[in-house]
């Protein structure tokens, strides 16, 4: 993959893998990092972003999420909301810099938009989870090779 074409199939893969859909970014990023046809630093900006953007989504999603919950198909029941808001209560923003992580990440940051987080710091932490991860991956990818 070359030019423009990598940094936005990079872009779309950072974001989709940010959102409550099943996908993977990291994959990419090292095979690009392994080419060299791009500046890391580049490659690590244009997956943040993307990733960054992603979570955004999911926190939207939950901001909204609230004034359907007395619909049927809501998914959580209110006991389970109950759960989530006394979890969320007691780990709080800080549990955003666990956004990377897999399988809980993206649920974080949806939890953060229900349980009404200010958009300055859920931006904040999901910056530095987010940018962190890749540019780790960056530096032990390169390192490896």
């Amino acid at each position: 993959m070359s030019g423009l074409s990598a940094y936005v199939a990079l872009f779309v893969a950072a974001f989709i893998a940010a959102t409550l859909l099943p996908a993977q970014s990291e994959a990419l990023l090292a095979g690009l990092l392994v080419a060299g046809n791009h500046p890391a630093l580049a490659l690590v900006f244009v997956a943040g972003v993307g990733n960054v953007l992603g979570s955004l989504v999911n926190y939207v999603l939950g901001r909204a999420a609230l004034r359907f919950q007395e619909r049927r198909w809501f998914p959580l029941t209110p006991a389970a909301l109950a759960r989530a808001s006394t979890w969320y209560a007691r780990y709080g923003r800080w549990s955003l810099l666990l956004s990377w992580a897999p399988v809980i990440g993206d649920p974080l940051t949806a939890a953060a938009g229900v349980m009404r987080e200010p958009l300055w710091s859920f931006l904040a932490l999901i910056t530095i989870a987010k940018f962190g991860r890749y540019a780790i991956l960056a530096v032990v990818t390169l390192q490896l090779v």
